[in-house]
């Protein structure tokens, strides 16, 4: 994992730096898991606009995960590491045994030639997926389920980890990426190893163009607006706003948003930090 920052021949290049790309090993996905991706710019079924600062974008195919690991005991090989992009993290071509290709998000120190596989009594090794039942305590880890069977929904994106704290009978405690702690089933999937990629945080655009290509158009600040448009609008001259809120007037910036009757406020342990 490494960043380049580039020389400034153009403007555009003065402040961008770039992802080395020294760990994905093809340029061309494998086409029998590419599946078409139909965008929407924001806009609902009668072509009115109902969400802001979404638009155009380069064309993209998207690539089928498995993030069920379903096939348990069989080994696969790791043929390519790639670049998606349709998410931050990495991914990598599995070649099963038995003939089957499968994508799964790639963990931080996955190499070509690698074997991988999920089960039960596997090895706690990079890039094996696990119910939390087997892995050893202090295990850092990532693409956990919260419900057996779901397939991974936390700790997927690139450089994320988790890591597992402890069990008590039919619950682990698990500290997620957010500094939350909770208790998930310990018959639960997750993958041993952090997310590949880490160095994404590092990237910087270095010019309004590249956000556009990502399918993001520009956002009016609310301090800008007028007092019609959103509470912090209007004033004269260049006054602040106020305390920062949202056009429907919730708070911002630390404001509790969570329902306090929420079932699944019991499994946590202890809540992220502000």
């Amino acid at each position: 994992m490494s960043v380049r920052k580039l020389k400034p021949i153009t403007p555009g290049q003065r402040f961008r730096v770039v992802n080395g790309f020294d760990a994905i090993t093809t340029d061309k996905p494998e086409k029998s898991l590419l599946a078409p991706k139909k965008r929407s710019g924001g806009r609902n079924s009668q072509g009115k606009m109902t969400i802001r600062y979404k638009g155009g974008g380069h064309k993209r195919r998207y690539r089928i995960i498995d993030f069920k690991r379903d096939k348990q005991g069989i080994p696969a090989t790791v043929a390519t590491i790639e670049y998606d992009p349709n998410r931050t993290a990495f991914i990598a071509l599995l070649n099963y045994q038995d003939g089957e290709k499968r994508y799964v998000i790639a963990q931080n120190g996955l190499q070509v030639g690698q074997n991988v596989v999920s089960g039960d009594t596997v090895a706690p090794e990079i890039g094996n997926a696990m119910p939390l039942s087997s892995i050893p305590l202090g295990t850092i880890i990532s693409c956990i389920e919260l419900r057996p069977g779901q397939g991974a929904v936390m700790a997927r994106s690139a450089g994320s980890f988790a890591q597992l704290m402890a069990r008590d009978g039919k619950f682990a405690t698990v500290k997620l990426p957010s500094g939350e702690v909770r208790l998930i089933l310990v018959n639960c999937l997750a993958t041993i190893g952090a997310v590949s990629n880490s160095d994404h945080q590092l990237i910087v655009g270095g010019k309004a163009g590249r956000t556009r290509w990502l399918g993001r158009r520009p956002r009016t600040r609310p301090v800008a607006m007028n007092p019609v448009d959103h509470p912090m609008g209007g004033g004269e001259g260049r006054s602040s706003g106020g305390h920062p809120r949202s056009r429907k007037g919730l708070p911002a910036k630390g404001y509790r948003t969570r329902s306090k009757t929420k079932a699944s406020n019991k499994y946590i342990v202890e809540r992220r930090k502000k």
